[in-house]
């Protein structure tokens, strides 16, 4: 299959290329009936004489190309309109009928804030012209009416509020909200590009004549700042938001991260460091604890201590350990104190071992020469006005 993508370096098209190069290179296999030979990439740089010759050859037609901040007026029925008659009309004159998916917009509706919106009216021009064609042809024609759309690589301080929310709040620049009550309609991309694969595959969702990505979100610009800005302060306070999968603010926080400038890509950690090694707070969540590096130099123990509802995992990565535990009290066969449990453990051979409750416990740098690095993870953020941490040696 050879695939025509026009506005091949705009925001939509450089994800759905660099995605069909993934199928295309065998590097995504979760669409095997997607068999690619070429991509053909269409954008102003390119001549009406390539386009010919990719109307000629394609048998899947992506035509994302369009004017959305034009200087004058006019160049929306250029853009949005124009150039799609000389697309079809290349297709026509090589006989062409392969399927065309059009990228449109609920702009294109004209209904409410979108009456008498010359964009939209380019855009509704250019449906009315994909769907003349279909009738004409018999092509199979796909039209989009996309909402807001947003993911990495949407150019900020140019048709995206959450672009230019991102980009300024990464870069520690200022940010107008005029209203936080307004609610956006936002298409991911990467949800969208799923749903251009359905396209691609034949099954498109439906919705009366138009096609529909099936997953979009709803957020108000309030709300989308304030997890902008929790995302910012994260190397802080180390807290990770609560990031469900497929959830808007897991597709927020990816979209985020890709404005990052160099300098924030690599951030310092809090090393609380004495004669004994280290221990280092990586990670917080706001319901599943928190992650810690804890190095011990050599022939040290740390720990000799229990909680009461705190649990804990120690994963020994490098170096060699004796990890004791200790029930408190006694016991009732002996009535001794109950005798420690104890496992050597090793970077080697990565294990996890379960901190008990009521259990006082310790670890141990068995060697003379390596430090011990421990990953430990808590079931709770400590709080250390309740630290629920208790000294008892093992």
């Amino acid at each position: 299959m050879n695939i025509l993508v026009t506005g091949a370096a705009g925001f939509v098209g450089r994800n759905l290329i660099e995605n069909l190069k993934n199928i295309k290179e065998g590097k995504n296999r979760t669409r095997p009936s997607i068999q690619i030979d070429e991509i053909f990439e269409y954008d102003k740089a390119n001549t009406l004489e390539e386009l010919d010759a990719f109307c000629k050859q394609a048998d899947f037609v992506f035509h994302l190309a369009g004017v959305n901040r034009p200087k004058d007026p006019k160049e929306f029925q250029e853009g949005n309109f124009g150039f799609s008659s000389i697309l079809l009309d290349t297709l026509k004159k090589h006989g062409n009928t392969c399927p065309v998916m059009l990228s449109s917009s609920i702009q294109a509706s004209l209904e409410g804030r979108f009456a008498g919106s010359e964009y939209g009216m380019s855009k509704k021009a250019g449906e009315d012209l994909f769907f003349a064609y279909g009738e004409e042809t018999g092509a199979t024609v796909y039209v989009y009416r996309f909402p807001n759309l947003a993911g990495k690589w949407v150019r900020p301080n140019y048709n995206s509020a959450v672009g230019t929310f991102c980009n300024n709040i990464a870069n520690d620049l200022p940010i107008t909200v005029n209203d936080p009550n307004v609610e956006l309609v936002l298409l991911f991309i990467d949800d969208l590009i799923e749903e251009m694969f359905d396209a691609l595959e034949g099954h498109p969702h439906k919705n009366g004549k138009f096609c529909e990505a099936q997953l979009t979100h709803k957020a108000t610009l309030g709300y989308i700042v304030e997890c902008l800005n929790q995302f910012h302060d994260q190397p802080k306070t180390l807290i990770m938001p609560k990031i469900a999968d497929g959830s808007f603010e897991k597709k927020l926080y990816s979209m985020y991260l890709s404005y990052l400038p160099k300098e924030k890509v690599l951030f310092d950690l809090d090393m609380k460091c004495d004669d004994r090694g280290s221990f280092t707070e990586v990670l917080k969540t706001l319901d599943h604890g928190q992650f810690s590096v804890n190095v011990s130099k050599p022939g040290i123990t740390k720990g000799q201590h229990w909680h009461n509802s705190k649990w804990e995992l120690f994963i020994v990565v490098s170096g060699h350990g004796l990890i004791r535990e200790r029930k408190l009290g006694i016991d009732p066969e002996t009535n001794q104190p109950y005798e420690p449990i104890e496992f050597e453990v090793t970077g080697d051979k990565i294990q996890a071992v379960h901190m008990l409750p009521g259990y006082t416990h310790s670890i141990q740098n068995l060697s003379d020469t390596e430090n011990l690095v421990t990953l430990m993870w808590a079931n709770e953020i400590f709080d250390p006005d309740h630290p629920d941490t208790f000294f008892e040696p093992v």
